[in-house]
């Protein structure tokens, strides 16, 4: 069986053990095409979004519950400190992000909808590559950079008011995040949700032997040390799933609320 898994799925212990043939993709997110297009791997690590996505569109992935990667995003929304914009003023603007549908920006959509009255309809959305599941159109209020353009010089530039930036760390100085105490807004979203910001989990296709593969990434999971952030298991997942699915629907990536359970299905 072929998978596509890094390194916050497999420890050492589990690609030793696991019965797998680990394709060499870094960061795993530049494979998910390859996952939900080509259906190329058997095992997968897999942007939530992504997986939600592929579902509607049909393709023949479950979900195992395993968060394998999760943050929260709050600080992942920036601005030029020379140009400082607050997180109201972003209607009208134009807002860098890597793809439409890429989960950080999914993320960053809702805070702003829910803790901040943005409509990010009303927003011009920038971005760099289309979604990972073919069939999905991007919205009206969505264009793409130029080629070769990269964010973070666009937002210096001026060319964009903000950027949604996902796994590199941010080196520039005059990059601040648009939310003001962006930790401490997490901190309270995450208390009132009762939920993490899920990034990414594992799928499997559906002949795959889930059994096994959950109890090895118990043990891998076990081993990081990190429940906190990296919850296992249908009911340490819930809730978090709950808020995901609706958070995606809310924003038309998905046609209906998927009940969590549908999901393992």
């Amino acid at each position: 069986m072929k998978a596509l898994l890094g390194e916050y799925a497999c420890t050492a212990l589990f690609r030793q053990r696991a019965p797998l043939e680990f394709a060499d993709v870094r960061p795993p997110s530049a494979g998910f095409k390859r996952v939900v297009r080509d259906l190329e791997f058997d095992v997968a690590e897999l942007a939530i979004t992504t997986f939600l996505m592929a579902k509607a569109a049909g393709k023949p992935y479950r979900l195992l519950p395993a968060v394998v990667l999760a943050r929260m995003q709050h600080p992942r929304l920036v601005c030029d400190s020379e140009r400082p914009v607050a997180p109201r003023g972003l209607e009208g603007k134009r807002v860098a992000v890597r793809s439409y549908s890429v989960t950080t920006g999914m993320w960053i959509r809702g805070i702003l909808e829910e803790d901040h009255g943005v409509d990010h309809r009303r927003i011009t959305w920038v971005t760099f590559e289309e979604a990972h599941v073919a069939e999905f159109r991007d919205p009206p209020n969505v264009e793409r950079a130029p080629a070769g353009s990269k964010p973070e010089a666009m937002l210096l530039a001026g060319e964009v008011d903000a950027a949604v930036l996902g796994d590199a760390p941010v080196t520039d100085p005059r990059i601040v995040p648009v939310i003001p105490d962006a930790q401490g807004a997490a901190r309270d979203w995450r208390a009132r949700k009762g939920a993490i910001q899920i990034n990414h989990m594992v799928a499997v296709k559906p002949q795959v032997d889930a059994a096994p593969l959950m109890r090895l990434l118990h043990e891998s999971f076990a081993a990081a040390g990190n429940p906190e952030m990296n919850p296992i298991g249908l009911e340490a997942n819930r809730r978090n799933l709950e808020v995901a699915i609706d958070t995606v629907h809310r924003q038309q990536l998905i046609p209906r609320r998927y009940e969590v359970d549908e999901l393992f299905a």
